[in-house]
């Protein structure tokens, strides 16, 4: 794990499927002037099919392959927020490879909040695509929240807006020493 007390110089930010991070990262990169890079969206470019059709065709330890891949990719630069999947945590070196500077931020979602948001983009999460999708979550939650735990803050996302967790995640680089950003624009990346 990246030590707690160096310089803020990247921002990734964990958490289940629909949690928020592809939204709350841009938002975030904006208010830091910084480039945002959604993980599964550079692997789709990358792939040249969506996440879904990469789980269909190869499954799923092809794609978290895919994902360590791009994540490497990332590590090198600084100031980014990253958006990864809600299963890229499940390489918990993943996280560590970012190095220090990173600071790691877990968007906390209830069970039937990531449905419902889930539902709203059928197809999109192959993970829910069975007969139970709150299950689904459940059993995931339950193999994921010890390392999404690891992350240095943990915010609830469940009736709270984009901007607001974004400010939360600003005052805590702020807190931790980033220097204000006058005039910050979006910087939306998509290369590695």
């Amino acid at each position: 794990m990246p030590p707690a007390d160096a310089p803020p110089r990247r921002v990734v930010l964990l958490g289940m499927m629909a949690s928020g991070k592809s939204a709350v990262g841009a938002a975030l990169a904006e208010r830091l002037g910084w480039a945002h890079v959604d993980l599964d969206r550079e692997i789709e470019r990358a792939d040249g099919r969506t996440v879904a059709q990469i789980f269909a065709a190869e499954g799923e330890p092809a794609f978290r392959a895919m994902e360590a891949e791009a994540t490497h990719r990332v590590a090198a630069r600084t100031e980014v927020v990253l958006s990864p999947g809600g299963g890229w945590i499940t390489r918990a070196e993943l996280l560590d490879a970012l190095g220090p500077g990173t600071f790691s931020v877990w968007l906390r979602v209830g069970v039937d909040e990531a449905v419902r948001r889930a539902s709203a983009a059928p197809g999109e999460r192959p993970l829910l695509a069975g007969p139970d999708p709150a299950g689904a979550v459940r059993r995931l939650l339950a193999k994921r929240e010890p390392l999404y735990a690891r992350a240095q803050l943990h915010l609830t996302t469940d009736g709270r807006s984009v901007h607001a967790l974004a400010d939360d995640i600003h005052s805590a680089l702020r807190a931790r020493g980033l220097a204000p950003v006058a005039g910050a624009s979006l910087k939306t990346d998509h290369g590695g």
